[in-house]
């Protein structure tokens, strides 16, 4: 048994702040976690949680991943960027141009996102998270792809994505350039193993894959942190 992918953790300098604005935002439920953490429960099976883990250090330069979120009709779109502005969100500049039809914005600790069009092909029948967009080279998006068995979804001109066999959020990869990486990433993924599944032998198939460890063993919560060919951390947790 293969893991899955269990939350998307995101670090934040007020968890249980931050969580509420994207629950706000997505409609989903937010709950307090252990040691100030706070996090945010799927609403389907094709879905994830989304973490947000305390620090001390507040967001520094770009991301290499960020939400886009979908839009069922134009009026949709306004409706989703003027609840997050009302929740502390504002406009955030990259660059796009005036006739770009989505809204790039920025939650309230800096965090991008994007509010997509109505009518985007790509994202079609993903629900309200349409995709995870990253930066990074088309054997991440191969890797990921092998880790999660998920298949890939798209793989032209080196930008890959992949989805769950069951539909529900795209993971995408927009290859070469990639932005230098400086620290530890903010957002992470973190992968959990079903009850019958071995930590060590789960481990070593990733490690078979592309991974590295990324320490010398199991933290205190037994999860083994590691990083994938780009050199992104994520975590892989132990049957619960």
């Amino acid at each position: 048994m293969t893991s899955r992918l269990f939350a998307i953790c995101i670090d934040a300098t007020r968890p249980s702040d931050l969580a509420r604005f994207w629950s706000g935002v997505l409609g989903l439920e937010s709950v307090e976690g252990p040691h100030d953490e706070a996090e945010l429960l799927p609403a389907d099976v094709t879905g994830f949680r989304i973490r947000f883990l305390p620090v001390r250090e507040p967001k520094t330069g770009r991301h290499r991943a960020h939400f886009d979120l979908t839009s069922a009709s134009p009026e949709e779109q306004l409706r989703t960027v003027a609840r997050a502005l009302e929740l502390g969100g504002d406009h955030f500049d990259i660059g796009q141009l005036p006739d770009e039809d989505h809204v790039v914005l920025a939650d309230p600790e800096g965090n991008e996102f994007c509010v997509i069009e109505a009518g985007n092909k790509f994202l079609a029948d993903t629900g309200r998270i349409g995709a995870l967009a990253c930066d990074g080279t088309q054997r991440v998006g191969y890797f990921w792809s092998e880790a999660l068995r998920w298949p890939l979804v798209w793989d032209q001109d080196e930008e890959t994505a992949i989805q769950s066999p069951d539909g529900g959020t795209k993971i995408t990869w927009g290859g070469p350039p990639v932005a230098p990486k400086t620290g530890r990433n903010r957002i992470r993924f973190e992968l959990a193993l079903p009850a019958e599944a071995g930590l060590q032998a789960e481990t070593d198939r990733l490690l078979s894959l592309g991974a590295t460890r990324d320490g010398s063993g199991e933290d205190a919560g037994g999860r083994v942190a590691m990083r994938d060919p780009d050199g992104n951390e994520f975590l892989l947790r132990g049957p619960r």
